[in-house]
């Protein structure tokens, strides 16, 4: 862990985010006050997903999609009869 304060922080900025990569930072003020810096990891996109192989095109896609919605409009409608 490493203390700075707060004039040593405003001065050396991003050299310290940069330890923060790694420990923790603590800045001190002068009446007493402490802050920490703490890196941490941004998170991933529920999107960011590794792709697969397949033979598949567009059109199968676009089909498989079109049928799985006509599948569940007629459910519905059965439903709400």
């Amino acid at each position: 862990m490493k203390v700075y304060t707060y004039s040593e922080a405003r001065q050396r900025l991003a050299n310290i985010l940069n330890i923060a990569r790694t420990e923790e930072v603590i800045i001190k003020r002068r009446g007493g006050e402490t802050f920490s810096i703490i890196f941490r990891k941004s998170a991933k996109s529920p999107f960011d997903v590794p792709g697969i192989k397949t033979k598949a095109t567009t059109n199968d896609i676009l089909d498989a999609v079109k049928e799985s919605r006509e599948r569940f409009a007629d459910r519905d409608r059965d439903t709400h009869r």
